[in-house]
Parts: C-alpha cells; structure tokens; sequence
C-alpha cells in the first residue's frame, strides 16, 4: 500500500469516504482538493492499493499566535469500511504527523465527534490525549458576505495592512 498526496481525480473516491464519515458530498470536492493542494501549510493523503483509495487524511499547520511555534490539526480522516482494522488509519496518521514535524509542528490536535468511541481508541492507542474538561468548543455560523461587502475598516484592519 503507498500513502501518497490526494490528486483532483480522486475527488469521487474521497466523496464516497466522506460519505461514510457521515457528510454525503454532492459537488465541489475537486475544487476543495485543488484549493487544499495549493495551501503549502495544508496536505491530504490517500492509501491506494490494488483496490484504488482506501481512505483519506487531511492536516493543516497552524503558528500558534501567543507563543512561537506550530501545531498540526488532523481536519479529517476516513478509512473505507472495506479497510478499517488493517492499519491503514494508523498510516494515514503517521503521514499526517511526518507532514507537522517536517514544518515544525510541536503537537497534534484532532476533534471526534463524541458517538464515534471506536475513533476515540484509535487516537489513544496512538498517544492523543483526550482534553474533556479542559477546554470547549464553541461553533458559530456565519453569515455569507455579499458582493460590495467592505473589508476590515478601523483598528482590525489597520492591523491587516
């Protein structure tokens, strides 16, 4: 099996997988793949076998802002049903922390949802941490901007310039 960087025409295979992590793909998964390959702090990754794409990783370095330094976030991850329990996640990760480490990541994060227990071993046994009661996550939606919706005006876009 080769870990290899995910190519635009895997964008059905990587649709499919991410349908059976629970998030059916209807359009767009070629442009976000085109559009994660450009990102030099971003990779994806795909095991391909014999059988075509076992699965799917992707990570994104990130500096941290009150301290030197980076860490690396594991966006998402899927092994086919097909493949789970051979390895292949566990691969999927190491390519992920490789890609972290080789751009001075000092730490890993993931985010699971709480039902998938079966995911939550999987990160233990690689040495994760869980961090309930530590920290929280909190999710807001926003509002799309429309055309002619001005940038950062004042102090914050002062800032950006």
């Amino acid at each position: 099996m080769l870990i290899r960087p995910v190519r635009t025409a895997d964008a059905d295979a990587v649709a499919v997988l991410l349908g059976q992590l629970g998030y059916p793909q209807h359009e767009g998964v070629a442009a976000r793949l085109e559009a994660w390959h450009a990102d030099p702090s971003s990779a994806a990754f795909a095991p391909e076998s014999e059988d075509g794409v076992l699965g799917v990783i992707a990570v994104h370095v990130c500096p941290y802002f009150e301290r030197p330094g980076a860490w690396g976030r594991i966006v998402a991850l899927v092994v086919a049903e097909t493949a789970r329990g051979q390895g292949v996640g566990a691969r999927l990760v190491a390519a992920a922390e490789s890609f972290a480490a080789a751009r001075g990541c000092e730490r890993m994060e993931v985010t699971s949802n709480d039902r998938r227990a079966d995911a939550h071993a999987f990160y233990e046994a690689r040495g994760y941490t869980v961090q309930n009661g530590r920290s929280s996550r909190f999710l807001r939606d926003l509002d799309a901007p429309g055309p002619g919706t001005p940038g950062l005006s004042g102090p914050a876009g002062a800032a950006r310039r």
